[in-house]
């Protein structure tokens, strides 16, 4: 393991896979450590992409020692994402679960708040069109997408799922055996079979109810909020 000093240093000018690496090794560290540690996260803390300032705050926000828990309390009370909504939707429960590492419990709540987005009917229903999800603001997919990536080092999130998508030519088949959807012609059964934590594939989660086919799906990945990053 580098030495504190040299470790303080590099973890301010390497790139983000190498910085996943020392949040590692600050993680395992001593008290001093992780005060390197902490104190790269106050610095960062406008970085809201950044993975290795995701992995850090959720690995400290399990730590139940009272120091780290006040730091977060004080430096990051909401999380690692701004919690962006054009239509006053509260994003905090959803950050708490997935800080929790609830993902199970998250996936149902990000419908809800879709459904929320869409509006009225669609939270009585409980599901929403395809037809409804264009109207969806950009800012708060993205604003959702964000609380997945930060929360999983990149490995959940519609983003992440569209990107597996466009590799395999928009192939919806090809998708769901990428993502563990499903199995030879046999469909992951909801929740037994899905798997909840990060052990599953990348872009396991969050869910979408294929079941009634591709359409809800096909709107999330070609809505507008992806173009304007490509």
């Amino acid at each position: 393991m580098q030495n504190i000093s040299s470790i303080n240093h590099s973890i301010y000018l390497e790139s983000e896979q190498n910085q996943l690496k020392i949040v590692d090794q600050l993680l395992e560290g001593s008290e001093s450590d992780q005060q390197i540690l902490m104190n790269w996260m106050i610095d960062n803390q406008k970085q809201s992409e950044n993975l290795a300032l995701g992995k850090a705050y959720h690995a400290l926000y399990l730590n139940t020692n009272p120091k780290i828990q006040a730091f977060l309390e004080q430096n990051f009370p909401l999380g690692v994402v701004p919690l962006t909504s054009t239509q006053g939707i509260d994003y905090q429960p959803l950050q708490k679960l997935l800080a929790q590492q609830d993902f199970q419990g998250a996936d149902v709540l990000t419908l809800q708040k879709m459904c929320e987005l869409a509006g009225a009917a669609a939270t009585e229903r409980k599901w929403i069109y395809f037809t409804e999800v264009i109207n969806l603001p950009s800012a708060d997919l993205i604003t959702l997408d964000r609380l997945w990536l930060m929360s999983s080092v990149g490995k959940f999130g519609f983003s992440v799922q569209r990107r597996i998508w466009l590799s395999v030519g928009k192939d919806f088949t090809k998708l769901w055996t990428k993502i563990n959807w499903k199995s030879g012609n046999a469909w992951t059964r909801y929740p037994q079979e899905f798997t909840w934590d990060l052990s599953a594939p990348t872009g396991h989660l969050p869910l979408s109810n294929q079941l009634r086919g591709v359409r809800v799906i096909n709107a999330i990945f070609t809505h507008p909020a992806w173009t304007k990053q490509d």
